[in-house]
C-alpha cells in the first residue's frame, strides 16, 4: 500500500466508545456537558456503543433512602454540576431495570433510537415525577422521541430477545474486575462482582484499549483519545450558541452549551452562555424550553433529536 493510501485509512479510521450508563443515574445524568463536548469535537470519527447498567431491579434489597431524601441529595448534583434537576420527590422507591429494558427495546427495534430514549428519559426522569419502573410512564417518555414506534418497543421488551441482550449488557456492566476503573477506585460492588460505574466510557481503536470509568472531566477523555490517535481531528468550539446548537436538533441545557464554547482548559461560563441564549430566543432564533431549574434550549425550526 502506498504512503497516499495509508492517509486516507487514517482518515477513515473511527475510534470505538463503549458507553456504561443507566437512565436513573445522576452522575451519569451530570456527564452530559461532557459527553455532549465529545460528541462536537469529534463527531462521526468516534463510533458509539451503550450497555445499559440497570443498576436496580425488583427483588433487590431497597436503597436506604427514602424519595424525599434521595431528591435532596440532587441538590448537590445541581449545584456542583449545572444540570436541570426538578428535585421533587418521587411518589415510591423504584427500580431502574425496566427503564433499561426500554432503552435496550429501542436498540434492538429501531437502532440507533437508544440514544434519543436514554436523553428523553433522563430529562423527565430527573425533572418531573417519572417513575422509571412504570410501563405507562415509560411509554409517554418514549413518546416524546420522533419517529419512534412506542407500541413496538413496548411490545418488544419481554421478548426473549430483549432480554437477552439486556442481560448481555448486565453482565458486561458486572466484568470490571481487575480493570483501569476499579484500580482508580471508579467501579462499584455488585453480587456478581465489580462493576462499572455511570459513565465509564471504554476506548479502543481495535488494537488498544483505554478505559475512562465512571464520572470524570472532559480532559480526561480527551487525553485518551489523542494517544489513541494523534491523527484524529478535533474540532475547535463553535463560535457561540447559535452554532453550538447546530447539531442538537433536541435542544440543549444551559450548562451543555456553556461546556462546548468553553475553550483550553477555562470552566465553562454558565452566565455568559445563558445570556446568549436569551438574546437569541429574542431574536427569535431560539426557543426556551422550561425544564426542572433550567431549561432546553431549542434552535428554530429543529425537531427532536
Amino acid at each position: 500500500m502506498g504512503k497516499k493510501d495509508g492517509k486516507k485509512d487514517r482518515e477513515r479510521r473511527t475510534i470505538q466508545a463503549t458507553f456504561f450508563i443507566d437512565p436513573v443515574c445522576p452522575w451519569g445524568y451530570s456527564a452530559s456537558p461532557a459527553m455532549r463536548g465529545l460528541e462536537w469535537r469529534y463527531r462521526d470519527q468516534l463510533t458509539w456503543e451503550m450497555v445499559l447498567i440497570g443498576l436496580s431491579r425488583p427483588g433487590d434489597p431497597p436503597l436506604p433512602f427514602t424519595p424525599t431524601q434521595l431528591a435532596a441529595m440532587m441538590v448537590q448534583f445541581r449545584d456542583r454540576f449545572g444540570m436541570p434537576f426538578a428535585l421533587e420527590p418521587k411518589a415510591r422507591p423504584y427500580t431502574s431495570s425496566r427503564a433499561c429494558e426500554a432503552i435496550v427495546a429501542c436498540r434492538e427495534v429501531s437502532p440507533g433510537s437508544e440514544w434519543k430514549a436514554l436523553r428523553a428519559l433522563q430529562l423527565l426522569f430527573f425533572n418531573t415525577p417519572l417513575l422509571p419502573d412504570e410501563d405507562e410512564q415509560i411509554a409517554s417518555a418514549l413518546g416524546t422521541v420522533e419517529g419512534l414506534d412506542v407500541n413496538a418497543v413496548m411490545a418488544a421488551i419481554d421478548t426473549k430477545r430483549v432480554q437477552a441482550a439486556y442481560e448481555g449488557d448486565r453482565k458486561r456492566s458486572r466484568s470490571a474486575a481487575g480493570s483501569p476503573s476499579e484500580l482508580q477506585g471508579k467501579t462499584a460492588d455488585s453480587p456478581e462482582g465489580p462493576r462499572y460505574t455511570a459513565p465509564t466510557v471504554i476506548f479502543s481503536d481495535g488494537s488498544t484499549t483505554l478505559q475512562v470509568g465512571g464520572f470524570q472531566p472532559i480532559d480526561a477523555y480527551d487525553a485518551v483519545i489523542a494517544n489513541l490517535d494523534p491523527s484524529i481531528r478535533r474540532f475547535d468550539p463553535p463560535s457561540g450558541p447559535a452554532e453550538a446548537l447546530s447539531l442538537y436538533a433536541g435542544g440543549l441545557t444551559t450548562q451543555e452549551v456553556a461546556a462546548l464554547l468553553a475553550t483550553g482548559v477555562e470552566k465553562p461560563d454558565r452566565a455568559a452562555a445563558e445570556k446568549s441564549l436569551i438574546e437569541l430566543v429574542g431574536e427569535g432564533r431560539v426557543n426556551r424550553v422550561a425544564l426542572g431549574n433550567d431549561a432546553l434550549w431549542i434552535a428554530r425550526g429543529k425537531g427532536a433529536s
